[in-house]
């Protein structure tokens, strides 16, 4: 009999809610996982994941929704809590590697409630053509925040990651993008989505061309960086740490 699970999202902004029914295999752990990720892309401030009405049809399925969690987990600036979990799948979460960010609460409601008592993270979004002068555009602007929110320290890199994320998208993707710089637990945090589905490649950087050191750079100047593909393109996002 085929297994069947239901991903229903109920909000996206400014704080994403998922809610999961059904049984939970290796078969339909893909669903969940493209669930999150369609839920991850709106960058909200904290996703919410409903597991109450979920059936872990064997242990396995325990395994499926650790790794689906937790590598969506680094997602920066973006908590994510599991409510309703039985005492078993939360055990399994908190052992699982890279799940220490995983919050865990009785309901979506005492979640929704305590996030309303956090701090507003700080986030400026804005939308770019696919054209040279989109480098410059967030370079300004990644900069002026790093000043505004006293990060001084970091600006200069944060601005020239900024730039290599938006020319990848101008070189390659060609299409609109959403570009946001956000501060959260003492990180500057760079996300680009495009509507490109090709997943960038880190290469050589070219020492004759000063605009090719592309992902390259990013990776050397960031703590971690990562790609979320969605169905209508991906995001690319980073992190760097900036202590006040």
């Amino acid at each position: 009999m085929t297994s069947q699970l239901v991903c229903r999202p109920e909000q996206d902004l400014p704080v994403a809610i998922l809610r999961v029914s059904g049984v939970l295999d290796v078969v339909t752990g893909d669903a969940l996982e493209n669930a999150v990720g369609r839920c991850l892309s709106a960058q909200p401030e904290a996703l919410l994941i409903d597991v109450s009405g979920l059936e872990v049809s064997e242990p396995g399925a325990l395994g499926v929704l650790s790794s689906v969690v937790c590598r969506t987990a680094e997602w920066p600036a973006v908590p994510i809590v599991l409510c309703g979990a039985g005492p078993e799948t939360t055990e399994t979460i908190a052992a699982w590697p890279g799940c220490a960010s995983v919050g865990a609460a009785p309901s979506c409601e005492e979640a929704l409630a305590g996030t309303g008592a956090e701090p507003e993270p700080r986030r400026i979004r804005v939308r770019l053509r696919p054209v040279p002068d989109a480098c410059r555009q967030v370079r300004q602007l990644v900069a002026q925040a790093c000043t505004a929110w006293q990060r001084r320290e970091v600006s200069a890199a944060a601005s020239l990651v900024a730039s290599e994320l938006v020319a990848n998208v101008v070189r390659h993707a060609h299409t609109t993008m959403e570009f946001t710089v956000g501060l959260r637990d003492g990180r500057v945090c760079l996300t680009v989505r495009d509507g490109s589905r090709a997943l960038p490649r880190p290469r050589n950087p070219d020492t004759s061309d000063t605009g090719g050191r592309g992902l390259q750079l990013v990776r050397e100047l960031t703590d971690a960086w990562g790609v979320l593909t969605v169905p209508d393109g991906k995001v690319v996002w980073t992190h760097l740490t900036a202590e006040a």
